[in-house]
């Protein structure tokens, strides 16, 4: 019989020692409970609650309620023991174990749930933060790029639409605009960008109705740039009837781009400004600021991105006629040396070299720029590598995609 009584009870709360995370102030309740051998001269079992290894005592911080069940044929019995731990300092944490008898145990750890739990929270919380941040910071850096990346894969190409030129440039007849023009606009725009510009310093819409020219140059545009400086503002037409020329504007072209400048008109507002600034949803309205100048600045991404997307061809070779008959003539040439393999009308070349330096028309006023007998050197001298010597003995006849020749007859 002391073979029956020795059996070791089988736990079924907790199956193994438990660990728990309880959070300070709370009441934990550990359930020991077990089978262990009835017979008629097997003695019932104690059970007996250790923490840290010493006998618990009557403290009242613990709650313990014990119940005990026997089976029908006296074979088992089922011993429950349910301690209640009041944890409420970090002294009431440890390791709490229910002995059953001498034979076996059954333990619950007790650890304080530490800052370490609310550390690692905190930390993901930072760390997707920063990451938040950093995309926003990102986007912001390389939105624009981004922009203009869409714009020119996707983007709506504008070509065959009878349109002659990408943009008409407005401005003040003053000097500070045609520099700004003449030497920061036209420049970036057509020999950096490949932009095909108009160019004009006329009141743009005055008072009086539009002429019949500037109705016909802003068809033949695609987009309407106006230089809005200090000089364009001071027009009188600009202070009293700006919206009714705005107006006019937005049925011509399609969403003008207006060119304002850092640090001029702050106080009081020009009323052209003010309007312009409530209706940023029909017009785009660039800031120039000092150092927009550089290429790679914003101003010239915003700008892009008002602009007509550009598409890149591939630049023809030349003309074949002149390739297969290995012409020379110099009457073709622009310069004074073209390199192998480049045509003579080659693309790098700038249809209105003028244009950059402000000597077009009547912007300056001045003479036509004096020629550079440098450039092309039809003569004798060191730098000439053009043969003239047959010039009088060439047959042009068949020229006529080049030439133009007049027969007595036509005079």
């Amino acid at each position: 019989m002391a073979g029956v009584c020795d059996r070791a009870p089988d736990f079924l709360s907790p199956p193994g020692d438990q660990v728990l995370q309880p959070a300070p102030g709370s009441v934990v309740t550990l359930n020991c409970t077990a089978w262990v051998g009835s017979e008629l001269h097997c003695p019932t079992p104690e059970v007996q609650w250790l923490k840290d290894g010493e006998p618990l005592g009557n403290g009242s911080h613990y709650n313990l309620r014990e119940d005990f069940w026997l089976k029908l044929n006296l074979s088992e019995s089922l011993l429950s023991s349910v301690l209640g731990v009041n944890l409420t300092s970090s002294e009431e944490y440890g390791v709490f174990t229910c002995c059953i008898g001498n034979l076996s145990s059954a333990s619950f750890i007790l650890r304080r749930a530490g800052p370490a739990g609310h550390v690692a929270a905190v930390l993901a919380s930072v760390l997707v933060l920063l990451a938040l941040l950093l995309v926003a910071l990102l986007y912001v850096k390389c939105r624009l790029n981004l922009l203009l990346w869409h714009q020119n894969t996707y983007g709506e190409v504008e070509v065959n639409d009878g349109k002659l030129y990408d943009a008409y440039i407005s401005y003040s007849d003053s000097p500070e605009d045609r520099k700004f023009v003449n030497f920061i606009l036209k420049p970036q725009l057509e020999r950096r960008r490949g932009y095909k510009l108009f160019l004009d310093d006329r009141d743009l819409l005055p008072r009086a109705e539009p002429s019949a020219d500037l109705l016909v140059n802003l068809s033949r545009c695609r987009r309407l740039i106006v230089v809005l400086s200090d000089a364009f503002l001071g027009r009188a037409w600009c202070s009293h009837s700006f919206r009714e020329g705005l107006c006019r504007l937005l049925e011509l072209t399609r969403r003008p781009i207006f060119i304002t400048f850092e640090g001029q008109r702050r106080a009081p507002a020009h009323p052209a400004l003010h309007l312009l600034r409530q209706h940023r949803h029909l017009v785009t309205l660039l800031l120039w600021r000092p150092g927009s100048v550089t290429p790679a600045s914003d101003f010239w991404k915003e700008l892009q991105l008002a602009l007509p997307r550009k598409v890149q061809y591939r630049a023809m070779e030349g003309d074949p006629q002149t390739q297969m008959q290995d012409d020379k003539d110099p009457m073709l040439i622009v310069r004074g040396h073209v390199p192998e393999g480049r045509s003579a009308l080659g693309p790098e070349l700038d249809p209105d070299p003028e244009g950059d330096l402000g000597v077009r028309g009547p912007v300056f006023g001045g003479p036509p720029a004096p020629f550079q007998a440098s450039e092309v050197s039809l003569g004798e001298g060191p730098g000439s590598e053009v043969d003239v010597s047959d010039l009088g003995s060439r047959n042009y006849s068949a020229r006529t995609d080049f030439y133009c020749l007049v027969s007595k007859d036509d005079v």
